[in-house]
């Protein structure tokens, strides 16, 4: 058993309070690792570390090309402990290995593509009716404060610490009181990349205390969340009585249209994957499967023969292609939701229990689940159940697929499988959400902006525009007229 420090002004130190949390695997119950269970205090510190190093340190200084080289250079670290961190990933987190892999990967490459666009933070000059030089330079907002979910532990960081670490601000990283293991070890990649001490923090221990710390500390300048809406809601609260700069990836209920003329073999992957990736626990998750009734009972019986394919498992096994709930809080979640889907009405096809026997006896695994016939009204079609639940709902025509794909209080993922071209891009264009696909699920690119509509949040990661995120706007006038102005 490990036990971890968190990362404080470049040294590892433990919690003020001595306090530790025991971290488990959540295929089997055994224990992984302690780390420390921070309070307000540590908060305090680590934000003082960053605001020291933003204002008095060599950070500032830094130029563009050497940020860039130092994200290079942590990109290179991930890669080296590539094995290492997937096989944590996994026994952290609960998912299968393919995708830990996927992950890991994936990190590396948002920092080798924030590393490239450091040196690319372009100003603008202006044409104004006066005899001045008037520019535009962009510049880092100062003290971040991020707070990550436990779905794709080091994915997340990565999307949060590259942006911001390009444009040249210092941070506070807070992961998931369950999954904080990647993130440490992360943290010290950064150190062996060269990274300055206080320019990146990593704090552990619960959101109610470390979080809402870190949400209303006088001294952070931005805050950044990825999570559940309802906990969206508090961080944008607090974020308003500082008046600090805010961006938020929530939640989502998306749906995954299958029309009549798709490929039809290509669709009933997609929407397995849609749904059962990453157990369902993805904000992203296609939990909403809209099929036209024409095609609806063949659909379904095609899903119900590759279901047992779905090899459920610890995610180290192999061929296990669905791994664990990531907590039993979380599995208990969703257990309920299962049962408020049987008592609303909705016809259970395959699934709906915990899985606790034999292999899975000690960890908290939910067989895939399928609900036929489900109606747009019913909760389990309308709240984000964040689990390995699947809602299939016919529709007739696509006026009514895409008022139902829009009926809902998300905005952020969605998809539509068709063959004709014409009807992707009605259908797309009319569907209000962030991210959409045509006759694919769930690529996820670096290079393209990654963010919801309505309740799924604000703002976007990734891209461009995640660097913009982190990034204020300076006016710069240089009156070029010597003369007095004469006013008085």
């Amino acid at each position: 058993m490990k036990k971890y420090q968190m990362l404080i002004n470049g040294e590892w130190v433990n919690a003020t309070s001595g306090e530790v949390r025991i971290i488990k695997d959540p295929g089997n119950g055994q224990t992984l690792a302690t780390v420390p269970e921070a309070n307000e205090k540590d908060v305090a510190i680590a934000v003082e570390a960053a605001r020291r190093a933003f204002d008095k340190g060599s950070w500032r200084s830094t130029s563009a090309l050497d940020r860039g080289k130092l994200l290079f250079k942590i990109a290179d670290g991930i890669r080296a402990k590539a094995a290492e961190l997937a096989s944590l990933e996994v026994q952290n987190a609960g998912k299968p290995l393919a995708e830990a892999e996927f992950d890991i990967q994936d990190a590396a490459n948002c920092f080798e593509f924030y590393g490239g666009l450091a040196t690319k933070i372009h100003g603008e000059t202006m044409q104004v009716p006066a005899n001045s030089i008037s520019y535009v330079v962009r510049e880092p907002v100062g003290v971040c404060a991020q707070i990550i979910p436990w779905n794709f532990p080091l994915l997340m960081a990565a999307w949060k610490l590259a942006p911001a670490l390009a444009a040249g601000n210092t941070l506070v990283l807070k992961p998931s009181e369950f999954t904080p293991l990647t993130a440490l070890e992360l943290g010290e990649i950064i150190l062996d990349a060269g990274v300055p001490p206080g320019v990146v923090n990593v704090v552990t221990g619960v959101g109610a205390q470390v979080g809402s710390a870190l949400s209303i500390h006088p001294s952070v300048d931005k805050l950044a969340f990825t999570g559940g809406t309802s906990t969206g809601r508090k961080v944008m609260s607090a974020a308003a009585e500082g008046l600090k700069k805010v961006s938020l990836e929530l939640g989502g209920k998306n749906p995954n249209i299958v029309f009549e003329d798709a490929n039809f073999a290509a669709a009933v992957d997609g929407a397995l994957f849609g749904a059962f990736a990453n157990q369902g626990e993805v904000c992203s998750a296609g939990s909403r499967l809209l099929v036209q009734k024409s095609i609806h009972e063949k659909f379904v019986k095609a899903l119900l023969e590759k279901i047992p394919r779905i090899t459920v498992g610890h995610g180290l096994n192999p061929g296990v292609k669905m791994g664990a709930m990531v907590s039993e809080l979380q599995m208990n979640k969703v257990l309920d939701y299962i049962q408020i889907g049987k008592e609303e009405g909705a016809a259970l096809i395959s699934g709906g229990k915990r899985l606790e026997e034999g292999e899975y006896k000690n960890g908290f695994f939910i067989a895939p689940t399928l609900f036929d016939n489900v109606k747009p009204s019913m909760r389990i079609a309308k709240e984000e159940i964040f689990g390995p639940v699947l809602s299939i709902i016919p529709f007739e025509t696509e006026e009514e697929a895409v008022q139902i794909a829009n009926d809902t209080e998300y905005g952020l993922a969605a998809a539509v499988w068709t063959q004709n071209l014409q009807k992707a891009h009605r259908v797309v264009n009319q569907i209000r959400a962030g991210i959409t696909w045509v006759n694919t699920y769930h690529p996820t690119f670096n290079e393209m902006p990654w963010g919801g509509y309505k309740k799924s949040g604000m703002g976007r990661e990734l891209g461009l525009y995640g660097i913009e995120a982190y990034l204020e706007i300076k006016q710069i006038n240089i009156n070029l007229d010597e003369a007095p102005l004469a006013w008085y």
